[in-house]
């Protein structure tokens, strides 16, 4: 079966107050994820993967010695990350659950270091890719960054929060000031409920 391009959970205008405009969801939701959409299915049909979830496609086509992945890599694992990305904000940020206060705390010492990591690792990833925060494999939280399209599942983590660095993201809103959009993205975006129920 094809997969397909999932509805935005919100209004294409919803998050312009907050800092990212209508214009940007429609170039990143409507014609950049639906372009993974369209050549993720191209690229797995009469393939082995076919009929396959997009993580076991994923997780399946990683190449950790790779200079460059697979079109089916990279479109399939762009799909997914795209996915997770909307459903990682709201209109209504809200405040951040207290399990998940407490177990930012416990592992960065505050939400405030854990944001300066975060907003760290998103501006220092060189070129496109992403900003994460992960359950590692040995329970603890971590703020990792990854290039291109990579993304934790590759490493066997769980992706609690990711933040897409992609000029296509970012650069209607803020040109070249990716730290901005950053903060912003943090203190304004975040749906920390959702990034709660991924723990």
């Amino acid at each position: 079966m094809a997969f397909d391009l999932p509805d935005l959970p919100y209004a294409h205008d919803a998050l312009a107050a907050h800092g990212m405009s209508k214009e940007t969801l429609e170039y990143h939701h409507d014609l950049h994820h639906k372009a993974y959409v369209d050549n993720g299915n191209k690229l797995i049909s009469g393939t082995e993967w076919e009929g396959k979830s997009l993580e076991e496609i994923i997780k399946g086509t990683y190449d950790a010695g790779a200079v460059a992945q697979s079109g089916i890599f990279n479109n399939i694992s762009q799909l997914w990350n795209h996915n997770q990305f909307w459903e990682m904000m709201s209109p209504n940020s809200g405040a951040m659950p207290g399990e998940l206060e407490k177990a930012i705390v416990d592992s960065f010492g505050s939400v405030d270091e854990f944001k300066s990591q975060f907003s760290a690792a998103g501006a220092g990833q060189f070129g496109s890719g992403w900003a994460w925060l992960v359950k590692d494999t040995d329970g603890g939280l971590k703020v990792t960054k990854t290039e291109n399209g990579v993304n934790p599942l590759c490493f066997g983590q769980t992706a609690l929060l990711g933040c897409d660095v992609w000029e296509h993201s970012y650069y209607i809103d803020y040109r070249n000031k990716r730290p901005a959009y950053l903060t912003n993205f943090l203190d304004n975006l975040v749906n920390w409920e959702n990034v709660a129920s991924r723990m």
